[in-house]
């Protein structure tokens, strides 16, 4: 079983905490959307967008179940608790969510091809919010805000998990 999944919107942060917290712990980190990208070839916002939503939480949710199979920490792509399915493997994990304030993530996004986001990110990412916060907070045992750098995120990260966990 996964030490810890980390969900959120696209961009807080999930792919390099999740590194460091796999570091730290001395395991490994798997990234959902690195699985798909491996299952189909090419990067996972591509599949996401040449093949539709649909087909990718199908892709997504397998990747998902796949890393929760492993002795690691695992970053998910923002959008997997639109998944009923994916949400109830979740609840059953150590999830903790990466969230903070819009500006600060839109200004964390990197030129890896989010297609959700568009040519508007931060209007887009609004909207994400206000379809996915509900579950977040469904799956997630705790909340954790990502101002700050990588070892400040990753340090409120490892005291979440040790009060979610004893």
């Amino acid at each position: 079983m996964a030490r810890l999944v980390l969900v959120g919107l696209p961009g807080v942060g999930k792919s390099t905490v999740a590194r460091e917290v796999a570091r730290r712990w001395r395991c490994r980190a798997i990234d959902t959307d690195d699985l798909v990208a491996a299952q189909v070839g090419r990067p996972a916002g591509t599949y996401l967008r040449d093949e539709g939503e649909a087909a990718f939480r199908d892709r997504e949710l397998a990747a998902l179940r796949d890393a929760l199979e492993s002795d690691a920490v695992v970053a998910t792509g923002g959008g997997v608790v639109t998944t009923p399915e994916a949400r109830e493997a979740l609840r059953a994990a150590v999830t903790i969510w990466l969230d903070g304030a819009d500006d600060v993530i839109v200004s964390r996004l990197d030129d890896v091809e989010r297609p959700l986001l568009g040519a508007e990110p931060a209007t887009a990412l609004r909207e994400l919010r206000r379809g996915r916060e509900a579950w977040y907070r469904e799956v997630a045992r705790s909340r954790v805000d990502v101002a700050g750098t990588p070892d400040d995120v990753t340090a409120r990260v490892l005291a979440a998990v040790s009060q979610v966990t004893t």
